[in-house]
């Protein structure tokens, strides 16, 4: 068994660096595309990146999954990615799935029975059996009543995948899709940026997500660049309840 019972044995740390404010907190109208570029060529530049508010549990699990996977194989690596990727696509798309691993109240006989059936799923068309490192990672999150990390430690995961194999994966995270324009400019300042030019490669997605009101937030490794108007907004009304 790879995973050690309990989070205990599973720790690690890192440290969350504070990225400083880019808006004024007082213009809650959202940012043109040239306000954006502008930020964000000025966030990439800074040595006070931000990082993405990951839960510390869910890192550690994703941790052990990848050391327990590199250390049979690169083949088995990429093999385990594949099975989270498609569990992860599963959950996402079944919304009795999504809701199952979100209720910790289950007992262990539902909860074995409910992971049978993401397993089934995951298989897809061709069978073909998920692993035993993919099948004790989710009996361990199981156990320990956390499979509600699940997608945090499958995001955790992949993140360390794409650094083991010089990859720079980012997500931009926008209200509607992005304009080609904007995102081909936003492309162009990441390759500037000196995290991008220590990968080998870069691979940039856009994520819509209504609730960032307008603006963009760019997420790359452990890394975050918040420019949207509900972060500036939620700024705002904190600044107002402290006034009180």
């Amino acid at each position: 068994m790879p995973f050690g019972r309990g989070d205990a044995g599973l720790s690690f740390s890192f440290q969350s660096p504070h990225f400083p404010d880019t808006y004024n907190l007082g213009d809650n109208t959202s940012p043109t595309p040239t306000m954006l570029c502008s930020s964000f060529r000025s966030a990439t530049a800074s040595l006070g990146l931000g990082r993405r508010a990951a839960s510390t549990i869910a890192q550690k699990y994703s941790k052990a999954v990848y050391s327990a996977a590199l250390s049979k194989s690169p083949q088995t690596l990429t093999k385990v990615q594949s099975e989270l990727n498609a569990i992860s696509n599963v959950i996402k798309e079944v919304p009795d799935l999504k809701a199952f691993v979100s209720n910790p109240t289950l007992s262990a006989k539902d909860r074995s029975a409910g992971l049978a059936v993401i397993y089934s799923r995951a298989e897809g068309s061709k069978k073909e059996p998920v692993s035993d490192i993919t099948k004790n990672l989710f009996g361990v999150l199981s156990e320990n009543g956390r499979l509600g990390e699940t997608e945090g430690v499958i995001e955790g995961f992949n993140e360390l995948v794409a650094k083991y194999k010089g990859e720079l994966e980012v997500v931009v995270t926008s209200a509607t899709p992005l304009p080609r324009d904007l995102s081909s400019r936003l492309e162009t300042i990441l390759k500037q940026s000196q995290t991008a030019q220590q990968a080998k490669s870069l691979k940039i997605s856009n994520k819509v997500n209504p609730s960032v009101l307008g603006g963009i937030v760019v997420d790359f490794g452990d890394k975050s660049i918040d420019l949207s108007v509900s972060s500036r907004v939620n700024k705002l009304n904190n600044v107002l309840q402290q006034s009180v």
